[in-house]
């Protein structure tokens, strides 16, 4: 492994921001305005990083709620709001709601958009009907309804300016993620993997809606918008690459769902987002790697082409979705300035690389309790290079159909799932919510019918033998592929991070607690109960000179699904309901967004 050392961390992210501004003019130069909130993420790199230092670590103990909004809908908040001048944008679960609120007018509602889907859609989205944000870009709200829908709505008015349909919930697909706005485009990735859905990620042109191109995650090269220049860990990945993986036709059901965060690199012209899980979840049926599932991919936002790909978990046989969001920094690798992309995968492995090219310098545990593999072979010179040793004890290929494989950590939820971590240039740590739960796994055989579940697999879940705890929070050096400090939690820590230039970290819990830590040292510095349970991300920002910290609670999600559903099976819900059975005795569904400031 190598080793990473620090950089001047301030300066490279400000000309990592300095070179973004001719690139893509107006949303990134208001996205330097750290007074608003104007991306899902925060930023292009992902950071959930705010400058605003106005609540620091020697005083957050001193929050007190300023206001609160009812968002009128139960199930799972699993976005946040935008914040743009005087204005907050925000989405809810299904019906997909989105409230504009004038934040100098009392938090007046300035207009209300309320879709008409038909709930058929209901019973095909997997693990809740969450929705993930809107994006802003072009005078635009930009909103992924769960019928797939992607429509423009205009910022001031609330009225439709265009929508498109980028999948069918016939067939399976879904929308739950947070469009991206990159330049003339919009792009937005599906859900579906668990219904044979041959994902992509598709881009929309900003004015017209008009399709400019979709990436799909397997099939032949032209659809999958590879050439003989994409690579990857630096060689080209050939011809018909995907292809070669599958057997026969099995590319068409195969998955690969495209539903986690997106960034992108003005500088480098490239966006970065992951594929899921191959269909079925039952290995046998779908012998190889199964690319490009389970994949990092950089692709030139104008064109879609394919730069580089990275498989983090070839033939996957738990579920290790790779969705999660892709964290963009500048720093000093032994003594070479590059750019690095970080991400915290569902399969229990960080992974930093250069994300110019795509070079893998680190893959490491970030949870002691991951037993699947021994780890990434990192040796350039090896055939499995690259790859991670798969552990005789927890295949569940090698188990075969029909045997529960018991023990495997961590569960198919991952030890972390799309709960965005943060970044903090001045710390140079990533902040990271977890799950710490392990699980038994059974396939089965399954056939595959359009529009029904094609999964294949029975799974439980529960902590780690020997431990209570389900959930850390913990900082992460991505130089060396170590956890600095680990803060336990009864639950999942299913909220987003945020990092502040404040020196304190926030997240939320399962039970609904906003939490501050001290960045440093992991220290809990305040804390509050929320209405709900928070899987909710956390955002900042400041309004007539005073800085705001806004979360939407409201349990739910994967975690949350026995009780936003009501489902009381402990195998439903892939396992979850069980896993998380307890949950019922700390809180309640209820969105709320709740919005915390100092006193006056």
């Amino acid at each position: 492994m190598r080793k990473l050392l620090y950089a001047t961390s301030l300066g490279a992210m400000a000309a990592f921001a300095a070179g973004a501004v001719s690139a893509n003019d107006e949303i990134h130069k208001m996205a330097q305005n750290p007074k608003d909130w104007v991306m899902p993420a925060g930023d292009y790199g992902n950071q959930r990083y705010s400058k605003l230092n106005q609540i620091n670590a020697s005083n957050v103990g001193k929050l007190q709620v300023a206001w609160t909004f009812s968002t009128g809908v139960l199930r799972g908040h699993e976005g946040g709001p935008l914040v743009i001048g005087n204005m907050m944008y925000f989405s809810t679960p299904f019906p997909n709601k989105v409230y504009a609120l004038d934040l100098s007018k009392d938090n007046q509602i300035v207009w209300k958009y309320e879709p008409k889907q038909d709930p058929n859609v209901i019973p095909v989205m997997c693990c809740d009907t969450v929705n993930r944000g809107v994006a802003y870009g072009d005078g635009k709200i930009f909103l992924h309804q769960a019928d797939t829908t992607l429509v423009a709505l205009d910022a001031k008015t609330g009225q439709v300016v265009w929508s498109v349909k980028d999948g069918d919930p016939a067939k399976g697909a879904t929308g739950t993620s947070a469009p991206l706005v990159v330049k003339d485009k919009v792009l937005i990735g599906i859900s579906g993997g668990e219904f044979g859905v041959q994902a992509h990620m598709t881009a929309y042109d900003i004015k017209t809606g008009k399709l400019a191109w979709r990436g799909f995650s397997e099939g032949p090269d032209d659809q999958i918008l590879v050439d003989d220049k994409t690579t990857e860990l630096g060689k080209p990945i050939g011809k018909d690459s995907s292809l070669k993986t599958w057997q026969g036709d099995q590319w068409k059901i195969g998955g690969g769902a495209t539903w986690g965060w997106i960034s992108y690199d003005p500088e480098l012209n490239l966006v970065y987002y992951g594929s899921g899980n191959p269909s079925t979840w039952n290995p046998k049926q779908r012998p190889g790697d199964n690319k490009w599932s389970m994949t990092i991919w950089a692709r030139n936002p104008e064109t879609g082409m394919a730069k580089w790909v990275y498989q983090m978990t070839p033939h996957d046989e738990w579920d290790y979705d790779g969705v999660n969001e892709m964290i963009l920094s500048d720093q000093t690798v032994d003594g070479k300035a590059r750019k690095l992309l970080t991400h915290f995968d569902r399969n229990g492995l960080g992974y930093t690389l250069d994300r110019a090219s795509g070079e893998l310098l680190v893959a490491q545990k970030y949870d002691p309790k991951v037993n699947w593999t021994s780890g990434v072979d990192m040796d350039k010179n090896s055939p499995t290079y690259g790859r991670p040793k798969v552990l005789d004890a927890a295949s569940t290929d090698k188990a075969g159909e029909d045997h529960n494989v018991k023990g495997i950590c961590p569960a198919a939820l991952g030890s972390k799932d799309e709960q965005p971590a943060a970044y903090s240039p001045e710390t140079q740590l990533f902040y990271v919510p977890t799950n710490h739960v392990c699980m038994d796994y059974e396939p089965f055989k399954v056939s595959y019918t359009a529009g029904q579940p094609y999964v294949g697999a029975t799974l439980s879940m529960y902590p780690p033998p020997g431990e209570t705890n389900m959930g850390n929070f913990i900082a992460w050096d991505n130089k060396t592929g170590k956890i600095v400090w680990s803060n336990k939690e009864q639950f999942s820590v299913w909220s987003g991070a945020l990092a502040t230039a404040g020196g304190v970290v926030f997240y939320g819990t399962l039970e609904g607690y906003l939490k501050a830590v001290d960045a440093k040292t992991g220290k809990e510095l305040y804390k509050f109960r929320t209405p709900s349970g928070i899987i909710g991300n956390v955002n900042t920002y400041e309004h007539n000179g005073k800085q705001y910290v806004a979360v939407l609670s409201g349990v739910g999600g994967w975690a949350g699904i026995g009780l936003a559903a009501g489902l009381t099976d402990p195998t439903a819900g892939l396992g979850a309901v069980g896993g998380y059975a307890a949950l019922s005795n700390y809180t309640a569904l209820g969105g709320t967004l709740t919005v915390f400031a100092l006193p006056q």
